[in-house]
């Protein structure tokens, strides 16, 4: 039975690694417009879940998973991560704007302004580790904090 799980948990691993993609569009945010997000407050945050790549379905670890926070504004941000998402972090915010309908709600909690956007980004964690530093266990301890 061990012999099943670890092969089970390789294959899991094995698709992760190659379907989760980077973000394509190369746009980064810069200088007073980074700092002006970065020290945000967020009110709502809402942990999404997608299906990896083409997959049609999202199941356990087999998605991808990120927050969206809602600034006073109401304007929207993805934050999530990846390997080889960002530059000096793997956790990075894009505008919600740009998330497909594949996104869907998997739990939401008012923060009332307490944490900020740049709280939001280290929470989520600034490696990456397939294992044990994934985009889900960022996404857990955004949520947590």
């Amino acid at each position: 039975m061990r012999g099943f799980q670890a092969a089970l948990a390789l294959l899991v691993l094995a698709l992760l690694a190659l379907t989760v993609p980077s973000p394509s569009n190369g746009q980064y945010m810069s200088g007073t417009a980074l700092n002006q997000l970065y020290n945000s407050p967020g009110y709502q945050a809402e942990r999404m879940r997608r299906p990896l790549g083409r997959l049609s379905f999202s199941m356990g670890p087999i998605s991808h998973s990120g927050v969206r926070v809602t600034l006073a504004d109401n304007s929207q941000f993805l934050i999530h991560k990846g390997d080889d998402y960002g530059i000096s972090s793997q956790t990075v915010v894009t505008p919600a704007g740009e998330m497909t309908d594949r996104w869907s709600v998997v739990e939401s909690k008012d923060f009332a302004g307490q944490k900020t956007v740049g709280d939001f980004v280290a929470a989520g964690g600034s490696d990456y580790k397939l294992l044990f530093d994934n985009c889900h266990h960022g996404a857990g301890r955004m949520m947590d904090q």
